[in-house]
């Protein structure tokens, strides 16, 4: 079966292309086979960071999502990564709903989810409950508590969305936060994660000694949650 994930969440600056990004090399690391799609054709992650794998979609145009699919179902066993930019959910849903996608999932041999990237804040727990709302238990879920503004998710448990969510058969993933100063030289030199890890030159733009160490651990700890889910 080819799995198809979408990495979503609507909200602007929650992580969803870091985690396009941690999957991305998981995938390498793992020697999966996978393709990515970005829709975020201006300054897109996966363009940038793993472009020998990626290639750009138009989230407004039915005909190139139906790329995505299409590459999905050519290859079995194939991985396909779409990062999906925010603002881009209602395109999304459309092309979904009025192409039949998730009622067609199990005909095509195709598994589907959507990884609903989340901060501590009321905005991703508001989207959640949007998302259940519409989908409920149709759309197989993979909630990621991204720690990037802060660890305490008590918002989420006091809204009682994730009990349900989880009740609908979604998963739950936590993702650390990694130090600022090491993600922006990371970001600075366009680097994948092998590639940050790897380089010992030295030089006050590159990682030092205990950096790499520390995004080492950041992205084996990662690595655990992710084996958790199946991918």
């Amino acid at each position: 079966m080819s799995k198809l994930h979408l990495i979503g969440g609507e909200k602007g600056g929650v992580g969803k292309s870091l985690v396009a990004r941690v999957l991305a090399q998981y995938l390498i690391d793992h020697e999966l086979s996978f393709i990515g799609f970005d829709t975020d054709q201006s300054h897109g992650a996966l363009l940038r960071f793993y472009a020998d794998f990626a290639a750009p979609v138009a989230i407004d145009r039915y005909e190139s999502l139906d790329r995505i699919v299409e590459a999905a179902v050519a290859e079995a066993e194939r991985r396909v990564l779409v990062d999906l930019a925010a603002q881009t959910h209602p395109f999304l849903m459309r092309w979904m709903e009025d192409s039949g996608l998730l009622e067609m999932v199990d005909e095509l041999g195709l598994d589907l989810t959507y990884w609903h990237v989340m901060d501590s804040g009321q905005d991703a727990v508001d989207l959640l409950r949007q998302l259940l709302d519409r989908f409920g238990g149709r759309l197989k879920l993979v909630l990621v508590l991204n720690e990037v503004r802060g660890d305490r998710f008590g918002l989420l448990e006091a809204s009682g969305q994730r009990a349900r969510a989880e009740g609908l058969g979604a998963q739950v993933m936590s993702m650390r936060h990694l130090q600022d100063a090491a993600m922006q030289k990371i970001d600075g030199h366009s680097s994948s994660f092998w590639s940050a890890v790897n380089n010992k030159d030295a030089g006050p733009a590159n990682l030092g000694l205990l950096e790499r160490q520390r995004v080492r651990i950041w992205l084996n700890r990662t690595y655990q949650e992710l084996a958790k889910l199946s991918v």
